[in-house]
């Protein structure tokens, strides 16, 4: 017999809404099978808070905003699963993201698959990268910190700047704390690799011990509408994106260390979504004028956390980001330093208030460009000096 499984949390009237819907026969009904058991979930998260940026560009003035989607970013997800028998399922999930402020929604994920308890699971839509799966776990900004601890322009998309379309994804299941996956993600073009992707990644799981490691490949991110990573979704519009790193994670009682590093390789970059006027228009990213071949980081990062309490925990993070850049034969490498902090308290199983702060430093080379101001991820703006300091105070509910 088919059913539908509510969150304890979810409201009457939400339940009800669900329950018209798979009645009137659209599309959520097709995971509602006569002949093995099924389910239907709605779930959620929002995030909302209040964020100070001390200053940004081109005056230097300071920002005070509301915020929504930092810690976790503002999500309802309906997800579903049809139990096929002999260990295999039919699973699909429709992610829409939306901003508490203005009302806006944009999409998130969405994909459906196969899924077999022995071999794994195949799934194509709109998905994370390996990236994401695997590594960013073992960072501060993946596992408890959000968007406002990410590294420099988030090069190494280890928070999730940006979603792959197109996609045919595999993820094994775990064998005694090791998993693997891997991605391909189509062009839709007659270019066959013209914004392209694929990824692959592993993880290690074994109390106390988290280690994780994957590589990215992109070529042409941003330049067309159709492809993995279409204009407006790209982090960086270039020539080609590469992303490899590691990281671990080691708990002690109730303290969690970590250290990642992360590569990334940007060949003729163009701009940088996270690099703009206060119009919102991309910067060029140029060496005193002279438009860049390559642009590449390493970023290196220290993360702790210690779980004060079962409802309160503090956590703390240092990112030392080499930059490389090249243009006609210049080169130049400016550095940046990255801390933040963070305290977080759970008001219940489903709530939880924190207060979070990053500060960023650039030092090292001139570039003669935007790459000289600090630009943190979440602040209000590019900095107007090469220093910059963000503070954000929030309230997250899981419904």
């Amino acid at each position: 017999m088919s059913y539908l499984t509510f969150d304890p949390g979810m409201p009457t009237t939400m339940k009800k809404t669900v329950i018209a819907i798979v009645a009137l026969g659209l599309p959520l009904a097709f995971a509602i099978s006569a002949y093995g058991q099924s389910s239907v979930t709605l779930s959620g998260v929002i995030d909302e808070g209040f964020d100070i940026t001390n200053n940004t560009n081109p005056h230097g003035d300071p920002l005070y905003q509301f915020q929504s989607g930092y810690l976790q970013s503002n999500i309802v997800t309906l997800g579903g699963i049809e139990d096929l028998g002999d260990g295999k399922k039919i699973t699909f999930v429709i992610k829409t993201t939306f901003d508490v402020n203005s009302g806006r929604s944009a999409p998130g994920r969405s994909f459906i698959g196969l899924s077999d308890d022995k071999r794994g699971t195949v799934t194509v839509g709109r998905q994370y990268d390996s990236i994401i799966d695997y590594l960013a776990p073992t960072t501060a900004n993946g596992n408890w910190g959000g968007w406002l601890l990410s590294h420099p322009m988030d090069n190494d998309n280890t928070d999730g700047s940006f979603l792959v379309n197109n996609a045919i994804k595999y993820a094994s299941p775990e064998f005694a704390g090791f998993k693997f996956g891997g991605m391909y993600a189509f062009s839709n073009d007659t270019k066959f690799a013209n914004d392209r992707l694929y990824s692959l990644g592993a993880q290690y799981l074994n109390d106390p011990l988290l280690v994780g490691a994957a590589y990215l490949q992109t070529n042409n991110p941003g330049a067309q509408n159709t492809g993995a990573t279409p204009a407006g979704n790209a982090s960086f519009t270039a020539a080609r994106l590469r992303i490899f790193g590691a990281g671990i994670n080691y708990t002690i009682g109730s303290a969690t260390l970590g250290f990642v590093y992360s590569n990334t390789d940007v060949r003729d970059p163009v701009s940088s979504s996270y690099l703009s006027d206060p119009s919102g228009n991309p910067l060029p990213l140029a060496i005193a004028g002279v438009a860049m071949n390559r642009l590449k980081f390493q970023n290196l990062e220290v993360n702790g956390m210690y779980q004060v309490t079962p409802f309160f925990f503090v956590g703390a993070q240092y990112v030392y980001t080499l930059v490389e850049g090249d243009a006609s034969g210049a080169s130049v490498k400016p550095r940046y330093h990255t801390i933040g902090l963070m305290a977080d308290y759970m008001l219940s199983k489903r709530t939880d208030i924190y207060v979070q702060g990053a500060y960023e430093k650039v030092t090292g080379d001139r570039t003669g460009n935007v790459l000289d101001n600090a630009a943190i991820p979440g602040a209000g703006g590019i900095s107007s000096t090469a220093s910059q300091l963000a503070f954000r105070t929030g309230i997250r509910h899981k419904f």
